[in-house]
């Protein structure tokens, strides 16, 4: 029994929801979402609640069960709310800082590291050492906050690197000279 899949979403009075088929659109006061699900699960509207339903109990319909109503809430949640992923940096030298429409950011390598902003993506920096990356796609903001994190990821030791606002980083003793 999937405790994830069976738990309904309620649609806020601002958010529209037209289903054609597998595919579904949602639409808000952020901008619009579409995306093609699995023909398998079926989706039930009532008074802005959406349910989703299977139909027997085999592995992998179970398994989509859950994904298919969490994919379904992250894109309600990101057209009416977003979503942002913050980024620091530590360590002497390390800087971002925005130049035109592209993220430059170094990080004590040869040469500063470029990311080219996606469309429906939007990046801030409001210190030299934080980046925000917002937008309405989960999975978008994600995957660009962790290729940002990618560039230098926190080293054990002293702690440098790019790491995401309150992750916590395991540091090491290091050599005691013994």
């Amino acid at each position: 029994m999937s405790r994830i899949g069976n738990r309904p979403v309620e649609l806020p009075s601002n958010v529209t929801l037209d289903i054609d088929g597998n595919t579904v659109t949602v639409k808000g006061p952020k901008g619009e979402l579409t995306q093609t699900f699995s023909p398998v699960i079926e989706m039930k509207v009532d008074d802005n609640i959406v349910t989703f339903e299977r139909p027997n109990d085999n592995k992998a319909v179970r398994s989509i069960h859950g994904t298919t109503r969490a994919l379904f809430n992250n894109m309600v949640v990101g057209v009416s709310e977003g979503f942002t992923k913050e980024l620091e940096m530590v360590g002497v030298g390390y800087r971002a800082q925005m130049s035109g429409d592209k993220l430059v950011v170094n990080v004590g390598l040869s040469h500063p590291v470029e990311f080219e902003v996606p469309e429906g993506i939007e990046i801030e920096v409001p210190s030299n050492t934080q980046i925000k990356v917002k937008g309405i796609s989960k999975e978008a903001v994600g995957q660009l906050a962790a290729e940002i994190r990618a560039t230098r990821l926190p080293e054990p030791y002293k702690g440098k690197g790019v790491r995401y606002v309150g992750e916590y980083v395991r540091r090491k003793e290091g050599k005691t000279g013994k």
